[in-house]
């Protein structure tokens, strides 16, 4: 059977072929410190897991939720951090519904390179907020992505959401 629509994301290309630093990304087990760069991009720390903005968006307020722990298949976390991810998932949902406003969400794990895990050895949930029209001309005519808002911004605004 023929999928009916492609999601293109020529964007990505350049992420996806670019040189990777071979240390986890996700891998943030210290207490934030405010004076590294990268910090503001956790928008909330629970107790097993925590959510991140994604450095590389498809839409403005891709989060990512992922353990502490690095692992990267979901059958070797605990109970408590299964939940975790279960609750914040539907916080993370909540909290984008009530400030951006999204038409419907894009939600779910890539296991595996080859399912296009970008980190393979750290799993994390994506949360992809949608609108009508999020995909337009710019996109599909001029190899473009037009992401309206700073990533910095955006993490302000539901990191205050998130610890309300």
């Amino acid at each position: 059977m023929k999928p009916k629509c492609n999601l293109w994301a020529p964007w990505r290309i350049e992420y996806i072929l670019s040189p990777k630093e071979g240390k986890c990304f996700l891998c943030f087990r210290e207490k934030p410190d405010k004076k590294k760069k990268d910090n503001f991009m956790v928008v909330f720390r629970g107790e097993h897991v925590f959510v991140m903005l994604n450095a590389f968006p498809y839409n403005s307020g891709h989060l990512m939720i992922a353990p502490y722990k690095h692992v990267g298949d979901i059958s070797l976390l605990d109970k408590k951090t299964l939940y975790e991810i279960s609750d914040l998932t539907i916080k993370s949902k909540n909290i984008l519904c009530e400030v951006m406003k999204p038409d419907g969400f894009n939600m779910g794990y890539n296991f595996g390179s080859a399912a296009g895990a970008g980190c393979k050895d750290h799993l994390h949930f994506h949360i992809v907020p949608r609108w009508k029209g999020d995909v337009n001309f710019m996109t599909v005519l001029g190899d473009v992505k037009v992401i309206p808002q700073t990533l910095r911004s955006t993490a302000k605004m539901l990191t205050r959401k998130f610890y309300q």
